[in-house]
């Protein structure tokens, strides 16, 4: 009789354990949470050592960011300013999973004028971005963009993060969700303002 329990109790973890596994690939909610909560407990975190500042590429020129409020930013228009920029898509997991370290980090930062976030959607759908944002509770500018996006800052991989300096240099590139409210990306942040 014991046996059977056993048995009965590891099938039954095999099946919990499975139903977990399909929600991950079907729910991209699920998946989010998932990542939302390995961040808490230290992974995810976002690699903020120095790298040598890239300058613009010359395609830069002809790019526009479209906010939801209208404002129109193009790479000159942004000079003078630490640009934090996310592309990301509603439909992308880690993109939803790092979307409340996000929102902490442009709490903190939202009312300096030497700062700018441009959350940009890649599936460029700006009304369902802007409706997406507003159904998380999130206060996240959100934008969309006309022209072509230069590869050393969005290559097609979802989300994507790039940090700009005042001179409209890359100073932090990074694909995959990360925990952007941790303090040392804060510093680093900071240190750039």
């Amino acid at each position: 009789m014991a046996l059977s329990g056993r048995k009965i109790g590891s099938n039954g973890l095999t099946a919990v354990l499975l139903v977990a596994a399909l929600s991950l690939f079907i729910f991209p909610e699920f998946k989010a949470v998932v990542i939302r909560g390995l961040m808490r407990v230290g992974f995810f975190q976002p690699r903020v050592a120095a790298i040598p500042a890239r300058p613009p590429e010359a395609t830069t020129g002809s790019m526009q960011f479209i906010t939801a409020t209208g404002e129109t930013h193009t790479p000159e228009s942004l000079k003078g300013k630490v640009v934090f920029i996310n592309f990301w898509a509603t439909w992308c997991p880690p993109c939803i999973a790092e979307m409340p370290a996000i929102d902490e980090l442009y709490t903190t930062f939202k009312n300096n004028p030497n700062m700018v976030f441009l959350l940009v959607d890649a599936d460029q759908d700006l009304p369902k971005a802007a409706d997406f944002i507003k159904k998380k509770q999130f206060n996240l500018p959100v934008a969309s963009f006309r022209g072509t996006v230069p590869t050393s800052w969005y290559s097609g991989t979802l989300p994507t993060t790039v940090v700009l300096d005042k001179m409209g240099n890359i100073v932090y590139h990074h694909e995959g969700a990360a925990d952007f409210s941790n303090k040392k990306f804060r510093a680093f942040l900071e240190t750039l303002l």
